[in-house]
């Protein structure tokens, strides 16, 4: 029988960070996380949700830790590393899934909006993927890091502007980090989903109408139709892949 030394889905005594968990994808990032044996911090600003997540985590097994945070205020990030860390041991696998969309012209566009879609779509990303860097190479332990950007970052419509410049920077950030980690054994890389079921999505649904017209297969994601590309970017399938970007879009807006 041919041996298969990386192919292992098994996360057991890792402990890793998903942010945006209280809806949609980082939900079930989550979950799929905790199912593999990691034990799993989750972070998000709405605490009923993330209690009840938990919760349902702990029910079925899994440590978990809840980390109310708003990904805006820089030293609450930084707070919630070292607070993941006393509590559960370094972050060995950070999902940075926190986004913000929007559904404004660039030129009705108010200064607040613009900087607050930067510090969450990109700058919380930097800030976290480069703190767990720097405490993985203090504990001298390998990590994954996968950020979240979207199919935007490639093909996106009018009222979209800033959120695809954002999830564009988030892949080219990907790129740069993965070069800058890689002889500490700390794989970045990220994950640009096309149009997946989700409460961003519902929004953009109730504004935009049936957008699923012009997809080749007539349909939207299920966010466990992620779960395979999660943990194939956590595990030690991918040991060989950094500065990744593997587009989830079943042909939606494909150019």
């Amino acid at each position: 029988m041919i041996e298969t030394p990386n192919f292992s889905m098994d996360l057991t005594g890792q402990t890793a960070l998903v942010t945006g968990t209280t809806s949609g994808l980082g939900r079930r990032f989550a979950e799929v996380l905790a199912a593999c044996g990691a034990n799993v911090a989750v972070a998000g600003r709405r605490v009923d949700r993330l209690e009840e997540l938990a919760n349902r985590l702990r029910n079925a097994g899994g440590e978990v830790l809840t980390v109310p945070l708003d990904v805006t205020d820089t030293d609450a990030l930084f707070a919630s590393v070292e607070r993941v860390q006393d509590q559960l041991g370094p972050i060995q696998i950070l999902v940075n899934n926190a986004g913000k969309p929007d559904a404004k012209l660039a030129l009705k566009m108010d200064p607040k909006f613009v900087d607050e879609m930067v510090a969450t779509n990109l700058t919380s990303l930097f800030h976290l993927a480069s703190e767990v860097t720097r405490r993985l190479i203090e504990a001298e332990l390998p990590g994954r890091i996968v950020n979240i950007a979207s199919g935007a970052a490639y093909s996106a419509g009018i009222g979209t502007s800033w959120y695809a410049i954002t999830k564009s920077a988030v892949v080219r950030m990907t790129e740069m980090l993965a070069l800058e980690f890689a002889r500490y054994d700390v794989n970045v890389n990220c994950i640009a989903p096309g149009a997946f079921e989700s409460e961003m999505m519902d929004g953009m649904l109730e504004r935009l109408g049936d957008i699923t017209r012009d997809f080749p297969r007539k349909r939207i994601g299920k966010p466990s139709q992620l779960d395979s590309t999660l943990l194939y970017l956590v595990s030690p399938a991918s040991d060989f892949v950094t500065g990744a970007t593997i587009r989830v879009h079943d042909g939606q807006g494909a150019r």
